[in-house]
């Protein structure tokens, strides 16, 4: 496969985007064009600093940072979903910011390899910085040629969120842990006027889920295969778990319309008490109400008999958010150190636990006591199973095409054959 981030790459990558259009979403700076352009202006671009969860502590981080270190200054550029490219364009300028927070997904996967960003392996070492890392995470940034693409931060435990109050309300005595109970569930939900399991079809959330519920007769090797390939028909687990989604999807067990549904959606009829079960990463489970929170139960996602695990699934990552390094963040490494060393510092790590609910990619003793529903989530430990998150393995050109498979799948009637077909066709231009 070809990288698409190659010079040739990014300028086709960058070639929708207009300073007209790039860089009215940046907050806190006037222009690109001034990214690299003061040696004692440290330049961080991340996603943190509106309403991302985090964003508060993020901010306020940065301000006591700026106080104990009064001669460096700190600018913050935030954009959305849109960072990646947003941070290529700037790139081909060669007038990039100097760290990037952003997730190990899609068109990150490349930056490394072509030099948009820097190993940071020695960086790592020389500050002293890499026993503070889970060893888990440091091997999920490494690449396959031994590269640390970035410094860990977040992580994310994905369990499968569930209202017991709703569920007593249909007659639902215990959450479901097989296929079986969870149609049954379904059905008697759905007899109460109350949605089942809620998803973002539409988006990233249902993909995470199709991916999961595929992989309930899949190895991890086994699934790793799949994803990197995109070899759907060739694997004997791969057929059953896809018809095994299908059974659950034409049973009813996911709300009407998922196909068209986002994660905000989603969020919203699981908080407002419309649907009684979402798959829900930690920065989801942080923002159900209290009122909602103390009805809800986390745990896997049922399986069908002959699965290949023995309790219930969940997905984890700690490829969430990361600090990577450009080109332009080398001739001001010293400020870099400075602020990593910052971030890194066990009571920066703990605010985000305490005050955000954030699951973090680092050793901490500190728990999330605000957010009992993450806190609950890193409690499961062996009592589910973990399924393999995809992210780093399916081919980047192959991730957005993903997504309208996705939907595809979601949609009640196509059968599992044409299911099959669309997450296919997702990796023919990859």
């Amino acid at each position: 496969m070809r990288s698409p981030l190659t010079r040739r790459g990014f300028l086709a990558a960058g070639s929708g985007l207009t300073a007209a259009t790039a860089l009215p979403a940046l907050s806190g700076c006037s222009a690109l064009a001034a990214a690299d352009s003061d040696p004692d202006t440290l330049v961080v671009h991340s996603q943190l600093g509106t309403t991302a969860p985090g964003s508060p502590t993020y901010l306020a981080s940065l301000d006591r940072f700026r106080k104990e270190n009064p001669g460096l200054k700190v600018k913050n550029l935030v954009n959305g979903d849109d960072l990646a490219q947003v941070y290529e364009t700037s790139r081909l300028a060669r007038k990039e910011p100097d760290v990037v927070m952003v997730n190990l997904y899609d068109k990150t996967l490349a930056w490394t390899d072509v030099g948009a960003t820097v190993d940071v392996k020695d960086y790592m070492a020389d500050w002293g910085l890499r026993e503070r890392v889970l060893p888990v995470a440091l091997d999920a940034w490494t690449d396959g040629k031994g590269r640390l693409r970035a410094f860990p931060y977040f992580a994310t435990n994905w369990p499968v969120a569930y209202n017991r109050s709703l569920l007593d309300k249909a007659g639902v005595d215990e959450i479901p842990v097989t296929g079986d109970q969870l149609i049954a569930a379904a059905r008697k939900l759905r007899a109460k006027g109350i949605g089942p399991v809620t998803t973002g079809g539409n988006d990233w959330t249902g993909q995470k889920l199709l991916a999961q519920v595929i992989q309930t007769f899949l190895t991890e090797d086994e699934a790793r295969h799949v994803y990197s390939t995109g070899d759907f028909s060739g694997s004997r687990g791969a057929k059953e778990g896809i018809e095994y989604f299908v059974a659950l999807r034409d049973a009813g067990v996911f709300v009407d319309k998922a196909q068209g549904l986002t994660s905000d959606l989603m969020t919203t009829q699981y908080n407002t008490r419309s649907a009684a079960i979402q798959s829900a990463m930690s920065s989801a489970l942080a923002k159900v109400p209290e009122a909602v929170a103390r009805h809800t139960d986390v745990g896997g996602w049922p399986l069908a008999e002959g699965a290949a695990h023995k309790l219930p699934t969940i997905l984890r990552t700690y490829t969430l958010i990361g600090f990577w390094i450009s080109p332009n963040g080398t001739k001001k490494i010293d400020a870099v150190e400075k602020f990593l060393r910052f971030m890194y510092r066990p009571d920066t790590v703990s605010r985000f636990i305490q005050e955000s609910g954030r699951d973090m990619a680092l050793r901490s003793d500190t728990v999330s006591t605000d957010f009992p529903l993450v806190a609950a989530a890193q409690r499961l430990g062996n009592d589910v199973s973990q399924v393999l998150l995809p992210d780093v393995y399916v081919p980047p050109a192959a991730t957005q095409p993903l997504i309208t498979a996705t939907s595809t799948s979601f949609t009640r009637g196509t059968g599992a054959a044409k299911v099959r077909a669309a997450l296919e066709a997702a990796y023919r231009s990859a």
